[in-house]
């Protein structure tokens, strides 16, 4: 019989694998692979706000990925390129977190827990809020699929169509906020963007449709969750590097996968 903390970890790594599987695809698509990693490193600051304030650090998390969103939002293009806002925001907000997270009195911060994760300290009512938002994630991005294409496309393409091409950029980093605050808890801040990247880029490799690639992606970030799990149990490896290295292997196995389309 399997240890129940076993059970609940692989669990919300599944529900990570379906947010990320889903999101990563438009990650790849839009070159948004740089926002990801500033939201990540964003989140130290919010799981210190969190816990100083005496919130969860889920809320932190979501809550400064939301401000940086809006933030980028409201500052592209307007005075500097979007790299160099996003380099500003986010580390200064990884250094202000750091920085808080050693300071704070009478909470006890792991920074490799931060980092890499703590996927086996997941408690049922963590695994809750994981899965509710990973299903918020794909509900939305199923609901705005064929806008957020079309966007993807060009924004010249989705206008002729009557479609807000900022408003869905809005949506997109909002629902990939969302899905850095569920998956930190999982993988760590200096792994995320790592799981919205190979995954989709795998599936990229073995798919012929937008589509496909989803299903593609959420099925290799899946089976990354089972095997890491697996393999981190029995050789007592950190199981957010472990997934994550086994999603590297998956990628570079299907490069050896001819293409037939």
């Amino acid at each position: 019989m399997l240890e129940e903390f076993i059970i609940r970890a692989t669990l919300a790594g599944l529900a990570v694998a379906l947010a990320t599987g889903v999101l990563g695809c438009f990650v790849i698509w839009r070159k948004m692979a740089y926002f990801g990693d500033a939201l990540s490193h964003a989140s130290i600051l919010g799981v210190a706000g969190g816990l100083a304030l005496g919130l969860s650090s889920f809320i932190g998390v979501l809550a400064i990925a939301v401000v940086i969103s809006i933030l980028l939002f409201v500052l592209d293009r307007r005075w500097y390129a979007t790299d160099t806002i996003l380099g500003v925001l986010s580390h200064s907000a990884l250094a202000f977190g750091l920085i808080a997270a050693n300071l704070m009195s009478g909470v006890r911060i792991s920074l490799e827990a931060l980092l890499f994760g703590d996927i086996l300290a997941v408690s049922w009512a963590d695994l809750w809020v994981i899965w509710g938002g990973a299903l918020a994630v794909v509900s939305v991005i199923s609901w705005r699929w064929s806008r957020l294409i079309a966007m993807t496309v060009g924004y010249d393409l989705a206008a002729s169509a009557g479609i807000n091409g900022r408003r869905e950029q809005l949506v997109l980093t909002l629902t990939l906020a969302l899905t850095i605050a569920i998956s930190v808890k999982v993988v760590g801040a200096l792994l995320v963007t790592a799981f919205l990247i190979i995954p989709a880029a795998t599936g990229r490799r073995l798919a012929s449709t937008p589509e496909s690639m989803a299903l593609a992606s959420v099925a290799v970030g899946a089976v990354s969750v089972i095997v890491g799990m697996a393999v981190s149990y029995e050789f007592d490896t950190l199981a957010g590097p472990t997934m994550v290295a086994s999603a590297a292997i998956l990628f570079a196995v299907a490069q050896v996968i001819p293409k037939r389309y």
